[in-house]
């Protein structure tokens, strides 16, 4: 899919989503998924899985057949790089830079020399009140720990004779 096919589809899924009145809280309450997660499918980040293919339905019954046929398919994950020029995505950008080497020497120091899964992962943005009762945003990336393998060449499946 080129991307501007993919653009004037995640335009109409956001204006089904818009017109339902929705938050995608709301829809991620009604078909099990993580708010996240919903906003991926709307912008055609991730796969829409048969399963909850009927769930999505039930929440966005606006959408057509062929919107979700689309959103059953393999996406194309991309995302434009001026979009970094929005402030909250610039923020979070610089957040992640900041406090960047920090998360990686707590994983390393509680994990081992590894990673974590952006693949196997679960993310959730959420609305809380601070101790001076001012509206606080918590972002949960929730992701399995991927270690890094030592390569010994008799594991090398595909050199095995």
């Amino acid at each position: 899919m080129a991307q501007s096919s993919k653009a004037v589809l995640v335009s109409q899924l956001l204006s089904v989503k818009r017109k339902s009145g929705k938050t995608f809280n709301q829809i991620a309450q009604e078909t099990g998924l993580t708010n996240v997660y919903v906003a991926q499918l709307l912008r055609r980040q991730t796969i829409l899985m048969p399963e909850t293919a009927k769930k999505l339905k039930a929440a966005l019954p606006q959408f057509s057949d062929e919107l979700i046929d689309e959103m059953m398919k393999a996406p194309l994950r991309s995302y434009d790089p001026l979009l970094i020029q929005e402030p909250a995505i610039y923020r979070l950008n610089e957040a992640i830079m900041h406090f960047g080497e920090s998360i990686k020497d707590i994983i390393n120091e509680q994990f081992g020399d590894g990673i974590m899964s952006a693949i196997d992962f679960f993310c959730s943005v959420d609305k809380v009140k601070g101790v001076d009762g001012k509206d606080r945003v918590v972002i949960t990336f929730d992701g399995k720990f991927l270690p890094y393998t030592e390569q010994i060449a008799e594991h090398m499946v595909s050199r095995k004779k």
